[in-house]
């Protein structure tokens, strides 16, 4: 388990900001356009901008393969291409960063992390289940976590949604928060992501505060954060993984704006004071 000492010392900072680098879609994928190097050079160009905005953290993250593959189908050449760009984007930064692997490719981005150093996974469902637009996505932390052990990977954080979005959830209606809360933390969580239904979307201020009155762990917000949200969020929350509110014009396919990224980081930097 961390805690949030534990996550001032790898950031350096209270309630740290950590930026999203959305690849463009990696070859094997539909959307492909077939110049790799223009991926490399993106991701990279993103990486800087990030950095040169204030950022604390980033999270490499395949957020354009879609649609999705189920983690059993997720091929050698994502984990492959993955592992290259975040070793090349690793070698320009100074920054701490991790690696998200969709759809819950949990073993994958271990794998990603662990040859590159990166120092937290997001995983979408380490506990319990839920229907996506990928179908079924059950429970990966078992087998990730005796995965992690096999490499002598330990340090490499686990960090786990809570409810995810983009999915519907079997157990919300007969379980309460608390027993969920438990579930992804047994399941080797090192911190809990907080999200709305869909990317860019919110959750509401108040399952954040209960969250946060019923779990020991870190509590991250992991969509929708912005800065018209920001004074309300930020007293529940330990930390914030953003990436729309930081692209142009707030969208979420446009490249990350250099100005928006320095006037977040401004807004935090006052409210942390």
């Amino acid at each position: 388990m961390i805690s949030n000492e534990k996550m001032r010392t790898l950031f350096k900072t209270d309630k740290p900001v950590i930026g999203m680098v959305h690849l463009m879609p990696l070859p094997g994928t539909p959307n492909y356009k077939g110049s790799l190097q223009q991926i490399i050079d993106f991701a990279c160009h993103e990486a800087e901008t990030l950095q040169a905005g204030g950022v604390d953290g980033l999270q490499v993250e395949n957020q354009f393969d879609r649609p999705y593959l189920k983690p059993a189908d997720i091929g050698y050449e994502t984990v492959a291409y993955m592992t290259m760009i975040t070793t090349l984007v690793s070698q320009i930064i100074h920054i701490p960063y991790g690696v998200h692997v969709m759809m819950n490719g949990i073993e994958q981005a271990i794998a990603v992390a662990h040859s590159t150093n990166a120092k937290w996974i997001r995983v979408y469902e380490l506990a319990n289940a839920y229907i996506s637009n990928s179908g079924l996505i059950e429970a990966a932390g078992p087998k990730a976590l005796r995965y992690r052990s096999m490499l002598g990977a330990d340090d490499i954080m686990l960090w786990g949604d809570f409810h995810v979005k983009h999915g519907s959830h079997f157990i919300v209606n007969d379980r309460p928060v608390e027993e969920l809360a438990h579930d992804v933390q047994s399941c080797g969580a090192a911190a809990l992501i907080l999200t709305g239904t869909s990317t860019g979307k919110a959750p509401a201020v108040e399952d954040a505060k209960f969250i946060k009155q019923v779990s020991s762990l870190p509590l991250l917000i992991g969509s929708g954060f912005n800065s018209a949200n920001a004074s309300a969020f930020l007293p529940y929350i330990d930390g914030i993984i953003v990436g729309s509110a930081l692209k142009k014009d707030g969208i979420l396919e446009n490249p990350t704006d250099l100005d928006r990224v320095t006037a977040m980081m401004d807004l935090i930097k006052n409210q942390r004071s």
